[in-house]
């Protein structure tokens, strides 16, 4: 089962367009850390992703560990949120096969270290891509509306004509 370690914001917006489980459905398991269960379930426990990230975790598909290096985690800090930081730190120590960070920062110091990356688009398409989504425009609409994600236009074409939908 590959490791794949989930930021804040690709569970929470899952969890607004009720998608969050599409998670379990391509990976198995994900991994959550200390700082973004407390952001997501603690700070967010009247908000969207809150109660479902809690279930999951209850359920044993969502598992929170915690980065160990020392060193890594301060200089991360300089330059990212603490959750985003501790994702990183965190994929780096156990060579985690994909990251989920949605923010422009966190994915570029994810290239520097390598990391395997991709947002809630890249979940979304892939969820497409495998069966577990009829059509991705919906999912980008719902997105981009109710779910409250801010999509660039080239990039909503660009993930529309990845799925096949840019004709529809």
């Amino acid at each position: 089962m590959p490791t794949v370690i989930s930021d804040s914001s690709t569970l929470i917006h899952l969890a607004k367009i009720g998608r969050l489980n599409l998670l379990r459905k391509l990976f198995g398991r994900i991994v959550i850390t200390p700082r973004v269960w407390i952001e997501v379930v603690e700070q967010g426990s009247s908000r969207a992703g809150a109660t479902e990230v809690e279930v999951a975790c209850a359920d044993g598909w969502i598992e929170i560990i915690a980065p160990v290096d020392a060193m890594i985690l301060p200089l991360l800090k300089r330059d990212l949120d603490e959750g985003e930081a501790e994702v990183i730190a965190l994929a780096i120590e156990c060579k985690a096969d994909m990251v989920l960070l949605d923010e422009w920062e966190a994915r570029r110091i994810a290239e520097v270290y390598n990391l395997v990356k991709t947002g809630i688009i890249g979940v979304l398409l892939r969820g497409k891509q495998e069966g577990y989504i009829g059509f991705l425009k919906s999912e980008l609409d719902k997105l981009r509306g109710p779910g409250g994600f801010w999509i660039d236009e080239e990039l909503y074409r660009r993930a529309l004509t990845a799925a096949g939908e840019d004709g529809e």
